[in-house]
């Protein structure tokens, strides 16, 4: 169940151009919380709500993380908001991640999709192996968390500035040459995550999607953020906020 509140943003930090990072102090909304789960955050002076995905949550602490890169004026107006000051959430939104218990999982994040990877990588912990894929170091985000939970750690960019030169799928290829995995979790662009998904399928193992979607609501009601999906054979439009973020791969309809 979702809730609905104005909360204290307690850490606040700029982690690259234009990424910001903030910890928010809402015990109820952590102790509901799944990884892969979003809010939907007030932007003042906009009607509309930014979907932002929860990055981390600490229950103990009672803080959720939110890591989000400015792409236009509402989000830009949610990274001017200090910290100590409050900010307008609704969460937790959506489904999160199912967990395999005991299992080995290989969690990838294209650019700005991996902030959702923390927090299902932390359930693993060394059980989890964190891919991220970035245009370039500056960009690169993240990768300390990562390390820091004891997960094996591969950073891949573009241009090779750091990490390995070249994609996540390269990547996600050569570990499962040397090791077997249980589950495969993804979030990133389209064209990352199909070709992630042919792979997962290829080798028979199970995988998990994260949609980015445009939203209007966060709640189902608006009907902005309808994709393509497969149910008992049928194709049909499921909502990206309600009915995910996280698919079952096999339920997306990735396009020609």
């Amino acid at each position: 169940m979702y809730t609905q509140g104005r909360y204290p943003i307690i850490k606040k930090s700029a982690i690259a151009k234009g990424v910001f990072d903030f910890t928010i102090l809402c015990p109820e909304i952590a102790a509901a919380a799944q990884a892969g789960q979003f809010a939907q955050v007030a932007a003042d002076g906009f009607f509309l709500r930014r979907p932002i995905s929860i990055c981390d949550i600490d229950k103990n602490k009672g803080t959720i993380r939110l890591v989000f890169e400015v792409r236009g004026k509402g989000t830009d107006k949610i990274s001017q908001i200090s910290c100590g000051d409050l900010i307008d959430i609704i969460a937790p939104l959506g489904n999160g991640f199912k967990k395999i218990e005991g299992g080995k999982a290989i969690c990838i994040g294209g650019g700005i999709g991996t902030p959702p990877m923390v927090g299902i990588a932390k359930e693993y912990g060394e059980n989890a192996t964190a891919i991220s894929g970035f245009r370039n170091s500056s960009i690169a985000i993240l990768q300390d968390d990562f390390k820091a939970m004891g997960a094996k750690t591969i950073l891949c960019t573009d241009d090779g500035s750091a990490g390995i030169h070249g994609f996540v799928t390269d990547a996600l290829k050569n570990v499962l040459a040397n090791e077997n995995a249980d589950i495969i979790y993804a979030c990133g662009p389209m064209g990352m995550l199909k070709a992630i998904v042919d792979i997962a399928e290829e080798n028979g193992i199970e995988c998990q999607v994260s949609l980015e979607q445009r939203m209007g609501c966060g709640v189902g009601a608006c009907l902005v953020c309808a994709c393509r999906t497969v149910k008992d054979g049928k194709e049909i439009y499921s909502h990206v906020c309600k009915d995910g973020p996280v698919f079952d791969s096999k339920e997306v309809v990735f396009g020609e």
